[in-house]
């Protein structure tokens, strides 16, 4: 297969801040009396936007969440991201020697993606095509926002390569029909079971950006 445009997640694979992420709503909602974990965190919301994740919260446990829960949490979050947020180790080298044009697509809101890429320094940012899931109607699983990317970047969808940490990150690729690589090196997948189930298996899984190019060599720019 040909792959005329690399299409990365953000959050989980090229910054780790998921686990930041998954312990900040924790503690969130504990101050207003739910309970989950980590683990329900990751089965459920990983790869999913701000809007889905809360509109489970308010299905699954009847709740109604203040006004100001959306903005405190936000801000609480960033100012976690900046104490604590660190770029994925080896994507700085993956992006330098890549042969084929780029981009990223990510269900984080644009302030949000943003920002976590300025505070850990992502290479070329500001040439870098960011889309959003605020940019269409169905976020991941659904294939809306990779399909964007590909339109945007005016590449055919069986052109495409995906990079993904979630489950709901790789069904969004295959809805797509684009092929997709696992990226399992974040801090909040370690010591999980990382066997996908049917519907979300990826081409390859990898652990680290130094495997990158041993898994496709041929999206590596010649030296």
């Amino acid at each position: 297969m040909a792959t005329d445009l690399v299409i990365f997640d953000c959050d989980g694979v090229l910054i780790d801040s998921e686990i930041i992420s998954a312990k900040m709503l924790v503690a969130e909602l504990a101050r207003l009396g739910v309970t989950i974990d980590l683990d329900y965190v990751a089965r459920h919301f990983l790869g999913r936007s701000y809007p889905t994740v809360m509109q489970q919260i308010r299905e699954e446990f009847g709740l109604n969440l203040p006004e100001a829960f959306e903005e405190q949490y936000r801000n609480r979050l960033l100012a976690a991201f900046e104490r604590d947020l660190t770029i994925m180790p080896g994507i700085a080298e993956v992006i330098g020697a890549l042969a084929v044009p780029y981009c990223i697509a990510t269900s984080s809101s644009p302030r949000r993606a943003r920002r976590s890429l300025e505070i850990v320094a992502f290479p070329g940012l500001d040439e870098t095509p960011l889309f959003t899931a605020s940019m269409v109607e169905h976020g991941k699983p659904a294939p809306d926002l990779f399909l964007l990317a590909a339109e945007k970047m005016g590449v055919k969808p069986r052109d495409c390569l995906v990079i993904e940490d979630s489950l709901n990150g790789i069904r969004a690729a295959h809805a797509a029909g684009m092929e997709v690589l696992r990226f399992t090196g974040g801090t909040h997948l370690q010591g999980r079971d990382l066997t996908p189930p049917d519907d979300a298996r990826p081409a390859k899984t990898f652990d680290s950006f130094a495997r990158f190019f041993q898994i496709v060599p041929q999206l590596r720019r010649a030296p």
